[in-house]
Order: C-alpha cells, then sequence, then structure tokens
C-alpha cells in the first residue's frame, strides 16, 4: 500500500494538469458543440440554447466544410508520403558510416523543427513570389517559365505542402535515426558475407526493423497534417479560391471570425472523428499484413 501510495502521489500533479487543461476544456467544447452558443450568449446566458446534434448536422450539410474536408485529405496524401521519405532519406545519410560532423548535420536539419512557423512562413511566401522567388528564379535556369504559386488554385496546396514538409521532417528524422541505430549491426555484416546488395539490405533488414517505428512516424505526422491551419492562415488566408481551407482554417473562422463557436467546436470534434477513424484503419491495415506475412 505505501508503494502504490508513493506511485499516486507522484502521478498526480501531473494527472492534475492533465485534467485541468486537457479533460476539462475537452469536456467544455463538447458541451458548447451541443448548444448555439455565439457573441450573444457571451453578453447574457439567456441567449444560450440547446440544440443537441443540430451544430453537427448545419456543418455537414454546408459545401464549404466538404470542401475544407477534401482540401485537408489532398493535402495529408501529399505531404505524408513525402515527409516520410524525406525523414528517412535524411536519417539514412546521417547513419551512414561515411557520414562526418553528424551533430552538426542532425542540428541543422532539425533546426526548422523549433522554429516559429510565422516567421517562416512569411520567409516562405518570398520564396514563392511570383516575380522575385529564389524557387522560380531557379526554374528559370532550366528554361520553365514562373509559376503563381500562392495565386494559383492548381499550385498553391502543393506550395504549402512544400513548406511543411521542410518544416517537420527534422522531427521524424530523429526518430527515424534511433531506430535505425537500433538495428544491430550483425545483420549487416551476415548479409554483406552473403553477397546482398545494398537494396536488399535495405529491403530486407532496414525496413523490417524500422516497421514499428516507420508506424509511430506515420501515425503522429497523419495526425498533426490533418490539424493543418499555421501554414494556409500566414501564408493564403485560405485563398485562392478557398482552394487552401482546412478544416481547423474552417474551425478557426466560424469560431473567432464569426463567434460561432458551438459550430466551431461541432467542427473540432468532427475532426476528432475523422483523425481517430483514419488511424484505427492504418493500425488495423498494418496489423493485418504483419499477419500475412
Amino acid at each position: 500500500m505505501s508503494t502504490q501510495r508513493a506511485a499516486w502521489t507522484f502521478v498526480a500533479p501531473a494527472l492534475f494538469v492533465l485534467g485541468v487543461f486537457l479533460v476539462l476544456p475537452a469536456c467544455a467544447a463538447l458541451l458548447l458543440s451541443l448548444t448555439d452558443f455565439d457573441i450573444y450568449a457571451l453578453a447574457s446566458s439567456d441567449n444560450l440554447r440547446f440544440v443537441g446534434l443540430g451544430n453537427y448536422r448545419d456543418v455537414l450539410t454546408t459545401p464549404l466544410f466538404w470542401k475544407a474536408l477534401a482540401n485537408t485529405v489532398w493535402f495529408v496524401a501529399l505531404a505524408l508520403p513525402l515527409s516520410l521519405a524525406t525523414s528517412l532519406g535524411a536519417a539514412l545519410l546521417l547513419n551512414s558510416p561515411l557520414a562526418r560532423f553528424k551533430g552538426l548535420h542532425r542540428t541543422a536539419l532539425f533546426a526548422p523543427v523549433v522554429t516559429t512557423v510565422v516567421a517562416v512562413a512569411i520567409i516562405w511566401r518570398y520564396l514563392f513570389h511570383t516575380r522575385y522567388g529564389l524557387i522560380n528564379h531557379a526554374l528559370g535556369f532550366i528554361g520553365i517559365s514562373p509559376v503563381d504559386w500562392l495565386g494559383d488554385p492548381h499550385w498553391a496546396m502543393p506550395a504549402l505542402v512544400l513548406f511543411a514538409v521542410w518544416k517537420n521532417f527534422g522531427y521524424n528524422m530523429i526518430i527515424l535515426l534511433a531506430g535505425l541505430q537500433a538495428i544491430p549491426q550483425d545483420l549487416y555484416e551476415a548479409a554483406r558475407i552473403d553477397g546482398a546488395s545494398r537494396w536488399r539490405r535495405f529491403w530486407h533488414i532496414t525496413l523490417p526493423g524500422l516497421r514499428p517505428v516507420l508506424l509511430l512516424v506515420a501515425v503522429i505526422t497523419l495526425a498533426g497534417y490533418f490539424q493543418l491551419f499555421a501554414e494556409p492562415y500566414v501564408m493564403t488566408r485560405g485563398d485562392p479560391l478557398q482552394s487552401t481551407v482546412s478544416v481547423l482554417y474552417l474551425m478557426y473562422e466560424e469560431g473567432f471570425r464569426w463567434w460561432n463557436l458551438g459550430r466551431a467546436c461541432a467542427i473540432a470534434f468532427l475532426l476528432f472523428a475523422l483523425i481517430l477513424v483514419v488511424t484505427r484503419v492504418l493500425l488495423r491495415f498494418v496489423r493485418a499484413r504483419d499477419e500475412t506475412v
């Protein structure tokens, strides 16, 4: 009993913080999603009404919500594989015995993760500038005409994908690098003695050894990219033609521009349900594949 009491004593502060700053706000948001809480309810509680699932019904029948959902899914479909591939490539390079100054390179590649999103987004806006941006300037050397990255509905989302991948791949790189260093080197030595090529060693040793780490990175990245907000907020404001409006950006507009906090909370819980379902499907797919192998 003394051991249990000591354990609960150490855990209690963390549980208190989680309860106050996570559980209570989530419960309050769930209750708000069942009401028509808006700016008028701030003035008087008499203007607050219980509407049940009305907010969810209104959101699901709003065309802009489905457009925002399609934009978000399109962003995730582009950014997730590109981010995983970039992170894995950087981790493989840093893990190579031929690499020098690994600490310096690891710090440089991880630096974008800890930089302020707003500051670097402003810099990337200049990089994507149609006339003066360095990206179009570089494309001109190979004969490609300037691209209106942030003003063309077809290119705005890919531009955000490039920025988001650059901003976040360093975090996944560190996790994958730790996974690579945990793979026994004896396996590589035995495969090299047996005459296995680099590609076969990567396919039959590296990838199977990284499977749990890759799954963790995929789930974390998936949940993060579904919560796309800062990039369109700073760089495009949801334009052009609402091609970069994400679900979280729509929630922000409803809650803090139009003060429809009930609808905003409903959008938040719909997004939570979507992330939960997609994550469950991904985990079940990986588990079923492991059972068949």
